[in-house]
Parts: C-alpha cells; sequence; structure tokens
C-alpha cells in the first residue's frame, strides 16, 4: 500500500479508479497568483464575526488551523495570518483548466467540486500505461501548467481512491511540513488491511447519526463493522443500509464514475455580520440574491422550475420554503416575486443570520415559457403567478443586457440597486460565501 517506485503493480486494477484532490487549492492559488504571499501562514475566507475559514497553507496548518474552523479561532492560533476573502470566479476558472487536464487522460471525470474529481482510467491503460504511470503523469501537468500540487489516490473503488488521497498529501508532524508521495496506490487484495485502520465515519453514508449508532453497539472502526453480520446490524438501521455499510467495510463499493454530471441546482447563500430584523433589508438582500442567481442562471443557459429561499435564525435554527412554477423562470424580477412571497411566510422578528436563494429542477433555456394563471386571491399567490408574466415581459430586455456585459464587459450596466460606493457591481453567485466580512455594509454585502 504505497506508491511503488520499483515494482508497479497498479495494472492488475480493475476498475481502476484516480481521486485527485488539490493541495490547499483556494490559498494555494492564491499564492501562485501573489508569490509574496509564498511561505507565510495564508487563510482563505470571511474575516467577520461569523466568518470560517476555506482554505488554508500548510504554514498555517502547522499551527492547527483547518477548514471549516471559525475564523476568530484561526486568528487567535496565529495572528500574524495573513487573511484573504476569496474569489471563487478565479477558483472555478483554475478549476476548468484543471478538469482539461484529467480530460485529456481519460473521458470518465466526475468532479466532486472545484478542487477534487474522480477520474477512471481503466479504459485508457492500454494507450497511457499503467494507472500509476497516468497518476504520475497528471500530478506533473498540475505542476507543470498549473503551478499547483495535488494528491493522487489510486485504487479499485471509488471509497478506496477517495481515502487512499489522502495518504498522497503532505502531513503536519511535531510542527514540520512532512512532503507527501504524491500518488499513494491500494491494490485490490490490499483493501481489507486498508480499510481496517479507518474510523467507521469514513467510510460513505456514515455521518453523525449512524456513527452514533453504530458507537452504541460498539462498533468504533472498519474492521468492526466488516465483521458484524447484516442481519444484526439491519435491527438498527434497516436492511439496505446495513448492507451498504457492511459492504462498504469489506472494500466492496459498486459505485462507478459518471462524467458530465449536471447541476442539480443553481443557488446563493449570505451569512450577515448582525441578525436582521428589519424586513424590508432582508427584501434588500433578498434582491441581490435573486440577482446573483439569475446571471448564473443566465450564463449556465438554465431556468430553474423550483425557487427556494433558506433562512437560518440567530438560534441556528433553519427554515425552507419553496414553490414550483409551471416552466422555468431566468429573469432576477421573477425570482425575487418568488422569493419574496415564500419569505412572507416566514416570522423574522428572531434576527436572520443567513438567506439563501436556489433554483431546482432546472431545465434548458431553450425550452418554451408556460404562463402561469394560478392568480390566488391573497398576495402571496398573486406574486408567484406574476413571477410567470415578469419571465417574458422582461426576456428581451435580459437577453439585451446579456449581450452588452459580454460585449462591453460584466459591470458596464446593471439595475440601480447595484450601485455602490465604488461603482456598479453586478452580484455574482457565490461571491462571500465564506462569511461576511470584518466590516458589515452594503458596499462589502455583494
Amino acid at each position: 500500500m504505497a506508491d511503488l517506485p520499483h515494482e508497479d503493480r497498479s495494472g492488475e486494477l480493475h476498475p481502476a479508479i484516480l481521486l485527485v484532490d488539490m493541495d490547499s487549492f483556494f490559498a494555494s492559488v492564491e499564492v501562485r497568483d501573489d508569490p509574496t504571499l509564498r511561505g507565510k501562514a495564508v487563510l482563505v475566507g470571511g474575516d467577520g464575526g461569523r466568518g470560517v475559514v476555506a482554505s488554508c497553507t500548510y504554514e498555517a496548518r502547522k499551527f492547527g488551523i483547518h477548514s471549516a474552523m471559525p475564523m476568530v479561532t484561526a486568528k487567535r492560533l496565529c495572528p500574524d495570518a495573513i487573511v484573504l476573502p476569496g474569489k471563487i470566479s478565479r477558483y472555478a476558472e483554475v478549476s476548468r483548466e484543471l478538469k482539461e487536464i484529467l480530460l485529456d487522460h481519460s473521458p470518465l471525470v466526475e468532479p466532486l467540486g472545484l478542487d477534487e474529481a474522480f477520474v477512471d482510467v481503466t479504459g485508457a491503460t492500454s494507450l497511457l500505461g499503467s494507472p500509476l504511470t497516468i497518476a504520475r503523469s497528471i500530478e506533473r501537468r498540475i505542476h507543470d501548467d498549473l503551478r499547483l500540487n495535488c494528491g493522487i489516490g489510486v485504487g479499485p473503488s471509488k471509497l478506496v481512491a477517495k481515502l487512499a488521497s489522502r495518504d498522497a498529501k503532505p502531513t503536519i508532524n511535531a510542527g514540520k511540513i512532512k512532503p507527501g508521495p504524491g500518488v499513494f496506490v491500494v491494490l485490490q487484495d490490499e483493501v481489507r488491511e486498508y480499510l481496517n485502520q479507518f474510523p467507521v465515519r469514513a467510510l460513505y453514508g456514515v455521518g453523525p447519526a449512524t456513527a452514533k449508532t453504530l458507537g452504541r453497539l460498539g462498533i468504533e472502526h472498519v474492521k468492526e463493522l466488516a465483521e458484524m453480520a447484516p442481519d444484526v446490524l439491519a435491527i438498527h438501521v434497516g436492511h439496505h443500509h446495513a448492507a451498504t455499510l457492511i459492504g462498504l467495510a469489506r472494500g466492496e463499493d459498486p459505485r462507478v464514475v459518471v462524467a458530465d454530471v449536471a447541476s442539480k441546482s443553481i443557488g446563493h447563500e449570505e451569512t450577515y455580520a448582525t441578525d436582521i430584523v428589519v424586513r424590508e433589508e432582508l427584501e434588500g438582500r433578498l434582491r441581490r440574491l435573486s440577482l446573483s442567481v439569475a446571471n448564473a442562471l443566465r450564463s449556465a443557459d438554465r431556468r430553474g422550475r423550483t425557487i427556494s429561499i433558506k433562512v437560518k435564525y440567530s438560534d441556528f435554527s433553519m427554515v425552507s420554503r419553496a414553490h414550483t412554477m409551471v416552466s422555468g423562470i431566468d429573469d432576477p424580477e421573477a425570482i425575487l416575486a418568488v422569493g419574496t412571497a415564500l419569505l412572507g411566510t416566514l416570522e423574522i422578528d428572531q434576527g436572520v443570520r443567513l438567506l439563501g436563494v436556489s433554483t431546482s429542477n432546472l431545465e434548458d433555456s431553450s425550452t418554451p415559457v408556460q404562463l402561469q394563471l394560478d392568480v390566488g386571491s391573497n398576495s402571496t399567490e398573486d406574486l408567484k403567478a406574476q413571477a410567470a408574466w415578469l419571465q417574458l415581459e422582461r426576456a428581451t430586455l435580459d437577453d439585451a443586457v446579456d449581450e452588452i456585459r459580454a460585449r462591453f464587459g460584466h459591470n458596464i450596466l446593471g439595475a440601480a440597486s447595484m450601485l455602490e460606493r465604488t461603482g456598479l457591481v453586478i452580484p455574482e453567485q457565490r461571491s462571500q460565501p465564506f462569511g461576511p466580512p470584518a466590516v458589515d455594509s452594503d458596499s462589502e454585502e455583494s
């Protein structure tokens, strides 16, 4: 189990699946784009009181900092750390370049996010060499073309490849950065021994609730789960879940790499530095969220039939509301109309710390729009019906705006609500995704 420099048996793998996981992706892109940051503790995330660390360099990890840590905790551990707000659009651009490299090695590429992807190279070995050879080729291309580093796990299944990718990466030992092998291979006859060392939480499908159930049964590690009788576990988690979990613990993972998985939803949410208790202010935030989602939909040539809003209150409780239209919409005013109607059904007196808007049931933008004539007797139904009319009435205007922005620049034209002290700022999907900035203002909450 490891990178095999002298004896490459990876050709025995069938299937042969890679998991390519970029090292500290967001932070590494920032360092690459600004070489003065090299060797420093860099944190990417929200700098406000409710911000979180999205990514950090290994120099920051030496202080015990990790992703998803509250930013206030991270800055307490390393006061000299450099905090950057992050640029999702830039990371998405580099992610597309990464995918092109992976597609040069196999057509079966399944992204898991911006910074990692499964690659099935089973059918590419006759042309490109063993799975280890292909993995090393990908590693070199990422280093040479993107000037970034990655860890690649190689195994006979998604589960094993995912876990192996962690062993391919650098680690922190006694405050020092220990380089990883870059590629870590687990052969078929090594799978059971390899999996036995992990806690059950490492398995796909074992969340906090399932882990707690297994813990009550005295099962903490994969080895213990693999030895359990399925009928006994089924009493506690159900027959299907029991069979799946024990199968995974024994190295049986039937999931295949699925290429070109289309997005099932497009949305945007924001966390606010202070709770919002004024409905008019929240509706103003909703307008900007609707603009960002509409821009993302139109960029992807998609429309959404189901509009959802999500609200997290000051006590961290969360509620959501959704409405499905007769046909899809991508106009910001139409999305706003539905979102406003849904928001109107919720109480906000206790304070809102997070607001989100998303669209699902996506369809191609060329799909004909049908009028929705379910105008009800109350304002909520009126607003929902109004959205369909807005989609039709504003279609020509939206197309013209898209054409002007494509020709003269993204921030050349927009509504008055997009005007900030620094000029016209078009809200983008996933802007400030890691929490609010240190100072909350309209110019910063875009």
